[in-house]
């Protein structure tokens, strides 16, 4: 008699070799982008190291000290400008972050992707341990740190475009929001954990906090040359089917004069991998990519969504430990909870705007929602624990969900847009517009907070208020266009065909 399938077995055979790619390569690209964010995270930890309030530290019995309200502070950053230098040391690497975006996205598409990340999370992974190094080596000087962040904030810029157009080069449009807004938690994820590694070290030896994370990314880097697939037709697996035929069938063959193949596997319709390389191989230019309908409306709303969002990022830990008054490892602890809602807040903006087909007007909700969430949370958040998490939960869902749609789902609907005819080495160049453009926001935020921040938290809290209401204003057009496809006046699309 014939025995059966151990379950085991039955499980993993039910799954094509398409489908285990392609999860192999979710997976990977999930792993990459976490190390990128982890190593981001640890500055906004150690700030509240690097500045402290000396009056409530125990200073040593033998430390021979001249001034006694600064002596556990870590030169420069002792001073009453302090805020100001951590706000230089931001936009250092969020400038050239932002400055190297526009440019990553133009290489990532003529360059192999495995080994233009492969190179950037080694570079990276040099840099962040290099400012950790400081801490040991004594430094004390403005310059160097500046130096590393400018450095770091450049190769960091070959993370998003690359495994978003690795991720695009896999995944067609079907569930292209919830499978994004699942896979995009790397973000929080990687925000989360580099939190926890800095705590741990942060009251000790900081150096650690950038130390440990500057490895991770290098050895995740050395991970990402052995085993990243850039493309599908790379192993002989199907390409994904980007476009439905519905949204194709007024228009003209995405391939002109090349056949289609009959075979259909896991429910896609494709035709052959060879062709589409052969017909469609040149990269599209910068100025074809802001031609493309939705890139230019999307990008600047993502300029004044990550500013919010990056704001929290790097000022968040800080604001907690002044007006909570909790210590440098709590506060990191504590801040993690805004990434967690993040999760959530991506992954449901995802699973609504796949239902609805509404992209726009599932961000500017969502925008919408977070404004008023930002004053209550600036002046009722900290009056207990339980109103803190709370707070912390929904305001990161809400603040993080429309960016995480954005620089996801949306970024790979456009950049695989039908006027595109089937070119999938836009993706890189339209991703890379849309972020970069996001990153000059992401600059913005840290720097005007370093600024404002003397002033009050209060005014810091009515800009990022501000910056929530004109992200949704430029949405305005696209949600216009989106209503009216619902209540029948304009066929309803997904993915921006008609916008």
């Amino acid at each position: 008699m014939k025995s059966a399938l151990a379950p085991g077995i039955r499980l993993i055979t039910s799954f094509s070799r398409d489908s285990w790619y392609r999860s192999f390569i979710l997976f990977l690209t999930f792993l990459f982008y976490t190390a990128y964010h982890l190593s981001r995270k640890p500055i906004s930890i150690v700030k509240s190291e690097l500045h402290r309030n000396c009056s409530t530290v125990i200073r040593p019995a033998d430390l021979n000290v001249t001034n006694n309200a600064t002596w556990c502070d870590w030169a420069p950053f002792d001073q009453d400008n302090y805020q100001t230098l951590f706000g230089v040391l931001d936009n250092c690497f969020l400038v050239a972050y932002a400055i190297g975006m526009f440019f990553s996205g133009i290489f990532g598409e003529r360059l192999p992707l495995r080994y233009y990340l492969s190179v950037g999370m080694l570079s990276s992974g040099l840099f962040t341990a290099l400012f950790g190094l400081g801490f040991y080596w004594n430094i004390h000087s403005l310059g160097y740190y500046a130096f590393i962040q400018v450095m770091n904030g450049l190769v960091q810029t070959t993370g998003w475009p690359a495994v978003v157009a690795c991720v695009g080069n896999w995944f067609g449009k079907g569930k292209r929001g919830f499978i994004m807004g699942v896979w995009n938690s790397h973000t929080s994820v990687g925000n989360i954990l580099g939190s926890l590694i800095a705590g741990v070290f942060v009251s000790s030896a900081w150096g650690m906090s950038f130390i440990v994370p500057g490895i991770i990314i290098a050895c995740t880097g050395i991970l990402c040359f052995f085993f990243l697939v850039e493309k599908p037709e790379d192993v002989n697996c199907t390409p994904p089917q980007h476009h439905s035929e519905q949204e194709s069938g007024e228009e003209e063959p995405l391939l002109q004069n090349s056949p289609h193949v009959d075979r259909t596997i896991n429910g896609a319709i494709s035709v052959e991998p060879q062709e589409v390389a052969e017909e469609h191989s040149e990269a599209i230019s910068f100025c074809g990519a802001l031609s493309i309908p939705g890139v230019m409306e999307f990008s600047l709303c993502l300029l004044f969504a990550k500013l919010v969002s990056y704001t929290f990022l790097y000022w968040l830990p800080l604001y907690i430990s002044n007006v909570a008054h909790f210590e440098a490892k709590e506060a990191g602890d504590m801040s993690t909870l805004f990434d967690v809602g993040g999760i959530v807040g991506g992954i449901m903006a995802g699973l609504v705007s796949d239902y609805t087909g509404g992209r726009a007007t599932t961000c500017c909700v969502m925008l919408l929602a977070a404004a008023p969430m930002l004053f209550l949370y600036n002046y009722i958040g900290q009056r207990s624990l339980g109103t803190t998490i709370g707070m912390l939960l929904v305001c990161g869902g809400l603040v993080n969900g429309p960016y995480a749609l954005i620089t996801t789902a949306v970024s790979a609907d456009l950049g695989t847009h039908e006027s595109l005819r089937g070119n999938s080495r836009a993706l890189s160049t339209v991703t890379a517009i849309i972020d970069g453009t996001g990153s000059i926001g992401a600059a913005l935020g840290p720097l005007l907070a370093g600024l404002i921040s003397p002033t009050g938290w209060n005014n810091v809290f009515y800009m990022l208020i501000s910056a929530d209401v004109l992200a949704c204003v430029f949405l305005s057009r696209l949600v216009y266009k989106e209503a009216q496809g619902w209540c029948g006046r304009a066929p309803r699309v997904r993915g921006f065909k008609e916008i």
